[in-house]
């Protein structure tokens, strides 16, 4: 038996509404007692003086990238997961565009058997979503049903499907089924060869731009079709103040959706691709400034509900090319907390909870999964962070096999000291020293 008794730490449970200090017992990786003083413990419990730190629930990843199986050589499983937890994330789910795609239940059962032979398989959850087309292509329908029945979180090609008549088909034939369906708007004719999003800073830098209505016409037809058919729709990779304004406007008519946006798309814009680091090279790319300023205030109003991580691991062979050439995506599973608690709450942009609630609570409703609680005999789902402790993202306090990060190098205030992965016992991966740099 484990005993582990927080003191006066700061709670932010988004389900209750919590935010206050208070003392946590946890036994065997189950809650016993939250009161604002907990006098008696056993002998055997590990006392912890938390004064400064945070006592949140586990994180929720929406979508990520693996590398494994296929590209072993940006992630394995047993990176992924040790990153995830050591960024304070307690369920994970993955996009199916690995090498073979999850298109259909016997490769699921691989790759799940794949993951269980890691060691550190037991924290956090992971989850897959299942291909809508064959191969990801976006020209067949796979066998949803059966992926459904194999266990898969959801539905996503990760990938934009652009044939509407397909897109008909496969909400009328999910429109039955309790899982969610995610996608992703983009007009490829559009996008054309748009690197970065075109703008008066495109035009300024010389790189071909990607104009926002590639977004918004696609995310325009999308919308039409799920208010006719009324197929709950999950909205990924949201990037544009144009796409916030159809959002909230499908939303106020009573269309069935949620949206999500990408840490990264909260932080930087078009003004910091100036450097022209090929780690700022996105998909969708990094919008206009008035696209960050709309992002943020979706947040907070609640028209965008999640924020994803969309972590997408690539080598340093393969990013260090020219921008415009450069595979779109960063790491970030480790970076997101600490940069998203200093650039938003620390500035007041945003509170506390309001940012908990759309990395933890809220991703986990758009999963369709309940979200963790920080209450008594409930499992320990929990992240504690120290939002104070500065480190350097460097090569050996990264546990991501990739470094394609654009703060690779810098330093950072904040990190997860602890992570529970709610499973009855401690979650290992997610446990980290004190050691600044």
């Amino acid at each position: 038996m484990t005993n582990e008794l927080l003191q006066q730490v700061r709670i932010l449970d988004p389900v209750s509404g919590t935010d206050q200090l208070a003392d946590v017992l946890i036994t065997d990786g189950i809650i016993k007692a939250v009161a604002p003083k907990i006098a008696e413990w056993s002998s055997d419990t590990v006392v912890r003086d938390c004064q400064g730190l945070i006592l949140g629930t586990g994180l929720v990843d929406l979508y990520s990238h693996s590398g494994e199986p296929g590209y072993e050589e940006r992630e394995t499983w047993t990176s992924l997961l040790t990153a995830a937890a050591a960024g304070g994330f307690t369920r994970l789910a993955i996009l199916p565009d690995t090498v073979p795609p999850l298109d259909n239940p016997s490769g699921l059962a691989r790759v799940r058997q794949q993951e269980r032979s890691h060691p550190s398989h037991s924290s956090p959850h992971l989850y897959y979503w299942g291909a809508i087309t064959q191969g990801v292509e976006g020209q067949q329908m796979t066998e949803l049903a059966e992926l459904a029945a194999a266990g898969v979180v959801g539905f996503a090609d990760g990938r934009p499907l652009s044939n509407l008549a397909l897109l008909r088909r496969v909400l009328e034939y999910l429109h039955p089924l309790p899982i969610p369906v995610a996608l992703w708007a983009c007009d490829p004719k559009l996008k054309g060869n748009g690197v970065m999003r075109e703008g008066a800073n495109s035009i300024r830098f010389g790189i071909p731009g990607n104009p926002a209505m590639s977004e918004s016409a696609a995310l325009s037809a999308i919308l039409e079709v799920v208010s006719a058919i009324a197929t709950p729709v999950h909205l990924m990779r949201i990037s544009t103040r144009r796409g916030v304004e159809l959002i909230q406007a499908a939303k106020a008519r009573g269309v069935p959706v949620t949206a999500s946006t990408s840490w990264m798309h909260l932080l930087l814009d078009t003004q910091d691709v100036s450097n022209y680091n090929p780690n700022l090279r996105l998909d969708p790319p990094l919008g206009n400034p008035e696209d960050r300023i709309a992002l943020i205030e979706g947040i907070r109003d609640g028209v965008i509900d999640a924020i994803a991580i969309d972590h997408t691991p690539y080598t340093y062979e393969e990013k260090t090319v020219a921008f415009a050439e450069a595979p779109p995506g960063v790491i970030g599973l480790e970076l997101a907390l600490p940069l998203l608690w200093q650039n938003l709450v620390d500035t007041g942009v945003c509170s506390a909870l309001q940012l908990w609630q759309t990395i933890s609570t809220n991703p986990a409703f758009c999963l369709g999964q309940s979200p963790a609680k920080i209450a008594n005999e409930q499992p320990a789902e929990l992240v504690l962070f120290d939002p104070q402790q500065g480190w350097t993202v460097a090569q050996d306090t990264l546990k991501s096999l990739s470094r394609n990060t654009p703060w690779f190098g810098q330093k950072v205030r904040g990190r997860t000291v602890q992570t529970w992965s709610g499973q009855g016992k401690q979650g290992k991966q997610g446990k980290q020293g004190k050691q600044g740099k």
